[in-house]
């Protein structure tokens, strides 16, 4: 939580919106799908991302431990649950975001 108007937490707000932003338009220009369905996934990825100004995922600094995602499923040998296409997808739709969040960052 930070205090309104701000202007040191301001910077930090408006640079993750932007962040955010960025991932949304690049995923409905490149995937051709609305937002809502891009939505859930760049909050995931970005939830689950490293940050350098904690030192960590925000997940991992919520709960105090990494989050187990589907992707260490598929590693683990558990896609059969999933489905395999399914698993495949997201996995490809997760790293096309990532990419793009290290691109956006990269920009900082």
């Amino acid at each position: 939580m930070s205090s309104a108007y701000r202007p040191q937490t301001d910077g930090q707000s408006e640079r993750t919106i932007q962040s955010l932003e960025d991932l949304l338009r690049s995923c409905i220009l490149e995937q051709g799908i609305s937002w809502e369905a891009c939505l859930p996934l760049i909050e995931f990825t970005y939830n689950n991302s490293f940050h350098s100004s904690i030192g960590m995922a925000s997940f991992e600094a919520l709960y105090g431990r990494k989050c187990r995602t589907h992707l260490c499923w598929f590693e683990s040998g558990e896609s059969v649950v999933l489905g395999l296409e399914i698993v495949q997808q997201t996995t490809e739709k997760i790293k096309m975001i990532q990419e793009k969040m290290k691109a956006s960052q990269s920009r900082q």
